[in-house]
């Protein structure tokens, strides 16, 4: 809206009209995609939006959710704006993750249970969910370099717990920094930390993240090692400030192609 203009209300059936208008045009971006759309839901926040212009640079199309459908498609313009050529769409949480096959769930810690209660319903069998939360201790107040015990031992088992039967879940992406991943200048040169229980899950997750130049998957183990891989956030949060840099970790001794 242009300032100065007064916006009138619209009707139920106005509003209607354009709910369907946007899901036609949304469902049309989808099908029209060269390769699988993805969904990351939480890329109003700095991770998630570092995320979405980062492999929307790599022509992977981003479908953008967000608890408001308003702010998905403020969202998903910004990160046209950061990369014109890339393939971004906006939509509600729920309607964003039934239109796709892997899911980036990128929130706060305080937000993780609410969000996934709220698109359970749309959580298919088969699909993938690559779980970047952190318990940090920033959700309830406390410090960013501490961290809060979790009843399931991570985050991302909770997420796990609360996915419906038949959601993969993978935990990843922890410890590259937000501000890195933005500044699409940045050479990244980093490891990604990746947890799960099913081998074929992993390497479905470390080839779509490494569609990012720069960044190399490392398989951890099971899930139950996302404890201590959600913990290095922490760590990477003190030595950044320490240090005031956006350092990543870097693992040696490894192959650069174990997923192929």
């Amino acid at each position: 809206m242009r300032r100065g203009r007064r916006r009138l209300p619209r009707s139920d059936g106005q509003r209607t009209l354009l709910s369907h208008k946007r899901a036609a045009l949304y469902s049309a971006a989808v099908a029209a995609s060269p390769t699988d759309p993805i969904a990351i839901i939480g890329a109003s926040g700095a991770l998630g939006f570092g995320l979405a212009v980062r492999l929307g640079e790599a022509g992977v199309p981003i479908v953008i959710g967000s608890r408001e459908e308003r702010r998905a498609i403020e969202t998903a313009d910004r990160a046209r704006e950061a990369v014109p050529s890339g393939g971004f769409t906006g939509a509600e949480n729920a309607q964003a993750v039934a239109a796709v096959e892997t899911i980036i769930l990128s929130v706060p810690f305080r937000s993780q249970s609410e969000t996934l209660k709220n698109v359970k319903g749309s959580l298919r069998q088969g699909q993938l969910l690559i779980d970047a939360t952190v318990p940090l201790a920033a959700a309830v107040s406390g410090r960013a370099t501490r961290m809060l015990g979790v009843w399931q031992g991570s985050a991302a088992q909770a997420a796990l717990e609360m996915a419906p039967d038949g959601v993969r879940v993978v935990s990843a992406l922890h410890t590259v920094s937000a501000a890195s991943l933005t500044d699409l200048e940045h050479d990244l040169a980093q490891d990604v930390l990746i947890c799960g229980d099913v081998r074929e899950d992993k390497r479905r997750a470390a080839l779509l993240i490494q569609r990012i130049d720069g960044l190399r998957c490392v398989d951890c183990g099971r899930l139950e090692m996302a404890r201590i891989a959600e913990s290095m956030t922490a760590l990477m949060i003190s030595i950044n400030a320490k240090h005031k840099t956006h350092a990543g970790v870097r693992i040696t001794g490894l192959p650069d192609d174990a997923w192929e």
